[in-house]
């Protein structure tokens, strides 16, 4: 796999470029640089999809999110072979040590379904379009439009009402007796 640059990686990991650049500024996230410039490969990608899975289900602090990315990403095998489930502990002085389960192997499977729709995005910087940028929309907005023919306007509001409803997650907490042994 090519390295991703920013704005790629972010079409990759489903976020906005702004939030994935925040993660690498507050060293959540550790691209190889060049520059000005971060390339992600596959490895910082996990990293940094952990990390997104994280936030999102916990809405831990930046500290604890680069400790966990990092801890993820020293397991052996990791990302080529990942395995199923991660569980990270975390204790801090006196108190109980916090266990997290991260379903890795399907945020793995996520991500490379994801992946070539980043290569195919273009990286462009900001201000002055490129030349003929117009005629590359208009002809990828009429494939979109000839894939789209037939369908009627409820028909996809129902498909994208759907789509989101199978996005959102709900955070589910279970509690497992343990028999203590002794």
């Amino acid at each position: 796999m090519q390295e991703l640059k920013l704005k790629q990686a972010s079409v990759a990991l489903g976020v906005p470029p702004k939030d994935l650049q925040n993660f690498v500024q507050s060293g959540v996230v550790r691209p190889r640089r060049r520059g000005l410039l971060c390339y992600f490969d596959r490895k910082t990608l996990v990293s940094a999809r952990v990390a997104f899975y994280l936030k999102d289900s916990l809405g831990t602090s930046t500290r604890y999110l680069s400790r966990f990315t990092m801890a993820v990403a020293s397991l052996k095998g990791f990302p080529s072979q990942p395995p199923e489930t991660v569980c990270l502990r975390s204790r801090s002085g006196d108190e109980r040590p916090v266990s997290i389960l991260v379903p890795l192997r399907l945020l793995v499977e996520e991500l490379d379904e994801r992946i070539p729709m980043a290569q195919r995005t273009k990286d462009l910087p900001r201000g002055r379009k490129r030349p003929g940028w117009r005629r590359e929309l208009t002809t990828a907005l009429r494939e979109a439009a000839a894939d789209l023919e037939g369908l009627s306007a409820s028909e996809a509001a129902r498909a994208i009402r759907a789509s989101r409803r199978e996005r959102k997650a709900e955070l589910t907490v279970v509690a497992e007796a343990v028999e203590a042994t002794t």
